[in-house]
């Protein structure tokens, strides 16, 4: 295979990819005239196309490249994991980088969250969670506790119950009926929050936090505290661009988890190594969960894996007798997704990428907020290396866009513009119209300004084709 394809050999890359590749989330109709975009290469926080062209990584593939691209120590601990034992399920029997890692990430995971259980990707990860969480009740004496809350706009994944538990109905339509008796409470995007919250400069960031999480008191004894089993929620919300917790959101969570015997599920599925600038975004913001899923950054994208890390308190009654969680994946702890996992961290543990994304993510914040004098940007929001940048059509009053100028600021121009401009990033309207960012950990001065001169250049034009 070649790095860069002439016109000859792109032409047959481009019909072969038009006549049998199904890509997610994607609307083909585009590619039956113009172009699918074809990424061939990957170099430290680069991206190269299929003729040559450089562009800059602003969202770590998917939230997933932690260490950059072209890594050859990780690919290096791929083959020859590979070459000694390419593959062992983990289905009553365990393989060596299994064992070590889940010693290593129980390690690195709060309390006693000491138990991992490995999966293929996230959303297995939040499948297995709901799935404990209902076995665990019924293995505890209280069978009626199954129902899960989670936050509006929220994505927790595509299987039939990671996406029930997700907040946006627009994904879920189209697959109904899903799995039932999961519930919404309101997110924390502060800038949107309603009026009573928003008085003085600054509004009371404190009070609003306190209402979100009280609503999840609300929402258990509205359904009936015997019959939930489970809030699942990230440390920042991914989806309706990056919300933060507010100071003491995620203390009054466990709280309310505590006095209503629900577990508190965090969803670390973009959170987790590194993306906050610590193993966990738990962490982060000082709080302990009863499990934590997790995928992406663990390995940095050079092999799939996920997992679900639980507290000993719920593997203590599959300690017993003839019991045992019947679940599992075929691909779940695969032996090279391990050995890769295992050179990721030794990488992160080496090169001090926590400590570089602490140190860094001031700097990135700061050059992100010049872009807030641009009328179409209404708030720059996230922590760490991920943020969204919520796009207004009036800064003053906050009004968004409606459905057929999303459509068209969105899909219509940014979307390409960014990536014509050799940026790729997410421009998204799962809620109000974002653009969200997540380099790897290992961008530093130079990539913030690079990523602010792009968006500066196109956003400015955007507001001027409105």
């Amino acid at each position: 295979m070649p790095a860069f394809y002439d016109d000859d050999e792109f032409a047959r890359l481009q019909a072969a990819g038009r006549d049998h590749l199904w890509l997610h989330f994607s609307r083909h109709s585009v590619y039956e005239q113009g172009e699918m975009p074809v990424i061939v290469k990957g170099e430290g926080a680069y991206l190269y196309d299929a003729k040559g062209k450089r562009y800059l990584d602003g969202l770590g593939g998917l939230f997933v490249n932690q260490l950059g691209h072209g890594r050859t120590d990780i690919a290096e601990a791929a083959a020859k994991q590979a070459a000694q034992l390419a593959f062992m399920p983990l289905w009553s029997y365990a393989h060596p980088m299994a064992m070590e890692l889940a010693e290593r990430v129980a390690g690195y995971a709060p309390g006693d969250l000491n138990r991992v259980f490995f999966t293929s990707g996230g959303g297995e990860a939040v499948e297995s969670a709901w799935k404990l969480a209902k076995n665990y009740f019924k293995l505890t004496g209280k069978p009626t506790k199954h129902k899960v809350i989670s936050r509006t706009i929220a994505y927790h994944g595509t299987p039939q119950g990671a996406l029930s538990i997700t907040g946006i109905p627009t994904m879920k339509q189209a697959f109904e009926p899903l799995v039932p008796s999961t519930f919404r409470v309101p997110n924390t995007n502060f800038y949107r929050a309603p009026e009573r919250f928003q008085t003085g400069a600054a509004g009371d960031l404190e009070a609003f936090g306190r209402w979100a999480a009280d609503e999840i008191a609300v929402a258990i004894e509205n359904e009936g505290p015997d019959t939930v089993a489970a809030v699942f929620l990230e440390p920042v919300q991914n989806s309706g661009g990056c919300f933060p917790p507010p100071p003491g959101y995620f203390q009054r969570v466990r709280e309310i988890c505590d006095e209503y015997d629900v577990l508190l599920v965090s969803d670390e599925v973009i959170c987790a190594f590194g993306r906050l600038g610590y193993w966990f975004g738990a962490e982060r913001y000082g709080y302990q969960p009863d499990i934590i899923t997790c995928a992406k950054g663990i390995t940095s994208g050079y092999s799939p894996l996920g997992a679900m890390i639980a507290s000993d308190r719920l593997m203590a009654p599959f300690l017993e007798g003839h019991t045992s969680f019947l679940h599992g994946y075929t691909f779940g702890g695969h032996p090279v997704s391990c050995a890769v996992a295992m050179a990721n961290l030794d990488a992160f543990e080496n090169e001090k990428v926590l400590e570089h994304v602490r140190d860094n993510e001031g700097a990135f914040r700061a050059t992100l907020e010049q872009l807030n004098d641009l009328p179409i940007v209404g708030d720059v929001r996230g922590d760490g290396y991920f943020y969204g940048i919520e796009l207004v059509k009036d800064k003053a009053t906050k009004e968004t866009f409606d459905d057929d100028e999303s459509e068209r600021l969105l899909r219509g121009f940014l979307s390409k513009a960014l990536y014509d401009a050799g940026l790729y990033c997410r421009a998204d309207d799962r809620g109000d119209p974002v653009i969200q960012l997540s380099p790897p950990l290992i961008c530093d001065q130079s990539h913030f300004d690079e990523i602010e001169q792009i968006l500066r250049v196109v956003l400015d034009k955007a507001a001027t084709l409105l």
